[in-house]
């Protein structure tokens, strides 16, 4: 009945609400930024009605990194297409991850195990056995990929710069700037880099050897 129901329902809020204004204030300002007061202030209720949708600043926390992973289609592995599923995978978790890059330091500190990251786990290890993985190896797959992608973003992300992808030789500047005669290859290496340079080049070679990698196991455990 109407009378029964929480000061946050009357607010018209869920808990997706205030997951998705959490995540746009941390992307506006920071996570120095969120508070819960800060939050209710945005949401224009109180503080302690955000505790009827989320239990603590750590369940807000872990709510966050549920967000960026939810942006991510849930990814589903056919036995015929799985390297190509798998590459969609990375590159759209890529995206998700630098579009949000305030929130990549939570995803790097706190594992992704709310109820909504958990049942896309298990869907992506159902599939990823049924493209002929064993259970263990599927598992080993999808923590190799996630964690790389992540490392990957947290090693090139800058929060200043707001553009999905990275400039191409950012990366290589200082090696650009280095004395040549005492570091002979790393300046030669710096200055033929290939027109698809810096990051991306790193990223796309990385990711197509681990897959190569997978394959070979795949085929000898199979």
């Amino acid at each position: 009945m109407p009378g029964n129901r929480t000061r946050g329902q009357r607010a018209g809020l869920t808990r997706q609400s205030v997951l998705e204004a959490a995540l746009a204030l941390a992307d506006r300002e920071g996570l120095k930024a969120l508070s819960m007061r800060r939050l209710g202030a945005e949401l224009g209720v109180e503080a302690m009605t955000l505790y009827h949708h989320v239990a603590s600043k750590d369940a807000l926390l872990d709510g966050l990194v549920e967000q960026v992973f939810a942006e991510v289609a849930p990814p589903r592995f056919q036995a015929a297409s799985w390297r190509a599923d798998l590459r969609d995978y990375a590159d759209a978790l890529l995206t998700a991850l630098l579009a949000h890059p305030h929130v990549v330091p939570l995803v790097v500190s706190r594992p992704a195990t709310t109820p909504r990251n958990l049942q896309a786990m298990e869907n992506a290890l159902a599939s990823l056995r049924t493209a002929g993985f064993p259970l263990d190896r599927a598992l080993d797959v999808l923590y190799a990929i996630s964690g790389f992608v992540v490392g990957h973003v947290a090693a090139e992300a800058d929060p200043a710069r707001r553009d999905d992808r990275r400039t191409a030789t950012d990366h290589l500047h200082p090696l650009l700037d280095l004395d040549p005669d005492e570091f002979p290859l790393l300046t030669a290496a710096a200055r033929t880099e290939r027109p698809r340079s810096g990051a991306d080049s790193r990223f796309d070679f990385a990711l197509e050897a681990m897959l190569a990698g997978f394959d070979a196991a795949r085929r000898t455990e199979s």
